[in-house]
């Protein structure tokens, strides 16, 4: 995957944007808050809703990181991009066979036609014999509406994902790690173990993430630990969380007693294992863990 050395983060809450240099050490940040409802993440519907708001705001982190004319990686909220985890007995390896393929298994789990879909996907580790393949699609429109953003900004869009999918990187995959990661009223559980995603899953929640409780956490997450447990037949080994601010204290113990592990915060279990650079800490206390992910990435 290329890695521009600019990466642009459309949240819900806020625009962040970062610049690094080749050494991957921070050259320049820029984080704004948007207004309430002025980004609203969706795979079908409008998601720019407020563009005088959001506009502007693009085009100032463009400004000070002297973003003008270069490539950008466009880091997305996780509603726009659904990611799925499938296993084949056989997939084909030319990527001319493999698209039509996936289109065909995964048109009716998307709210939107083949013919304006955009997919990626990627190869993994198998458990059992066949072929896992992560893929990852999203409607060509709502793509456009962010791309066009930057480009206005002056930006040329050249990496798209979602920032869930760029801030696993921030996980210790070695062992069996369950990520929980909320951003407005999505929910994000992911489970890596040893490089590769096993289990992936967006959803709504029921209310904002202010407004969770451990129990609707408990909940939410439960469908992909089981999945997990069932499939890989291996227990999670600890568990990582985003999004919850100065709330974390309060999931602690109901997760600890469901999964028997440690759990922490995703950006802090990072820092204090030293995967984190130091300088990266503008984005660390504000759990900014996409773009700090993306960072890793190219490390």
């Amino acid at each position: 995957m290329p890695h521009p050395a600019l990466a642009l983060e459309i949240a819900p809450d806020r625009i962040s944007a970062a610049r690094w240099g080749r050494a991957g050490s921070l050259e320049g940040y820029y984080i704004e808050s948007l207004p309430a409802g002025a980004i609203v993440p969706s795979a079908v519907e409008v998601n720019v809703v407020n563009l005088p708001a959001v506009a502007p705001i693009i085009a100032k982190a463009c400004e000070r990181l002297r973003g003008a004319g270069e490539d950008v990686a466009l880091i997305l909220p996780d509603p726009v991009i659904r990611v799925f985890v499938q296993q084949f007995e056989e997939f084909p390896r030319a990527a001319d066979e493999a698209l039509p393929l996936l289109r065909w298994k995964l048109k009716k789990s998307v709210p939107f036609e083949a013919d304006e879909t955009l997919i990626s996907y990627m190869r993994q580790d198998s458990r059992e014999e066949g072929v896992n393949v992560l893929t990852a699609l999203a409607r060509l429109r709502i793509i456009r509406e962010y791309e066009s953003l930057a480009e206005t900004a002056g930006l040329v869009p050249g990496v798209v994902l979602s920032s869930s999918l760029a801030a696993i990187t921030l996980l210790d995959d070695q062992r069996p790690t369950l990520l929980a990661r909320i951003s407005g009223s999505a929910l994000t559980t992911a489970i890596v173990r040893e490089g590769a995603i096993c289990g992936y899953r967006c959803t709504d929640l029921p209310v904002h993430g202010a407004a969770l409780s451990p129990q609707m956490l408990l909940e939410e997450v439960f469908p992909v630990a089981a999945y997990f447990q069932d499939t890989w037949h291996e227990n999670i080994e600890s568990v990582c969380l985003s999004g919850l601010g100065s709330r974390l204290n309060e999931f602690v113990h109901a997760l600890e007693e469901e999964f028997h592990c440690s759990v922490r915060s995703l950006v802090q279990s990072a820092v204090s294992e030293g995967r984190v650079r130091t300088d990266a800490r503008p984005f660390i206390d504000r759990e900014v863990d996409g773009l700090v992910g993306w960072m890793m990435h190219g490390n």
